[in-house]
């Protein structure tokens, strides 16, 4: 068992990123052993999981759009999904052979004005989800995490952990990655230079 003050951020493995999904990322079913295993090595386990009202302003059925499109938000340029982990749907849910039993599970992505990629912050990068204030109150300071997808929710959790004065960790080898228009290889040198071990 590592150190008291480490912990594992089990990233979005829900249904609708996995094959067969509505915003499937290929391969995202292959990690689900590998992080239930390691879960066994962490004193402390937060998942995290997208959970949008219907009508997100995020999808892009909202605004009568083609999926992959962008937008501009208050708070950026914002990618138009097709619809997906829309809260109480089977999309949402957690794959079937990932373990839950975990210490935390942060939903995000609730509000409907406002995308959520990180499990810090919704993509305002100012209205936080509460996991930062959970971490520093049981003493954690070293963060590994895994999950889904490396080059969004990965990427924007890992760097503002990083930005927050938190050590980090992300296994790629427990990652699966969108993909798009070259933002894997941005993503990962990005979180290197915001002093994210990537491993």
């Amino acid at each position: 068992m590592r150190p008291s003050n480490e912990a594992l951020i089990v990233i979005d493995i829900q249904n609708d990123f996995c094959p067969g999904g509505a915003l499937a990322v290929a391969g995202g079913d292959e990690i689900v052993p590998g992080v239930n295993t390691l879960m066994e090595d962490f004193p402390a386990v937060i998942l995290t999981q997208d959970w949008h009202p219907a009508g997100h302003s995020s999808f892009a059925s909202t605004h009568g759009a083609a999926p992959f499109s962008t937008t501009e938000m208050p708070y950026g340029t914002q990618v138009l999904w097709p619809d997906h982990c829309i809260q109480g749907t089977d999309g949402a849910a957690f794959h079937p052979a990932l373990r839950t039993d975990g210490d935390l599970i942060i939903r995000k992505g609730f509000n409907p004005a406002i995308d959520s990629y990180s499990a810090f912050f919704e993509n305002d990068h100012v209205t936080p989800t509460g996991l930062e204030g959970y971490l520093r109150t049981r003493g954690i300071e070293s963060l590994t995490m895994v999950g889904l997808a490396t080059d969004f929710c990965v990427n924007f959790s890992a760097v503002d952990a990083a930005r927050l004065g938190f050590a980090v960790a992300v296994r790629t080898d427990l990652c699966r990655a969108i993909d798009m228009d070259g933002s894997l290889a941005a993503a990962l040198e990005g979180m290197r230079t915001a002093g994210v071990e990537v491993r």
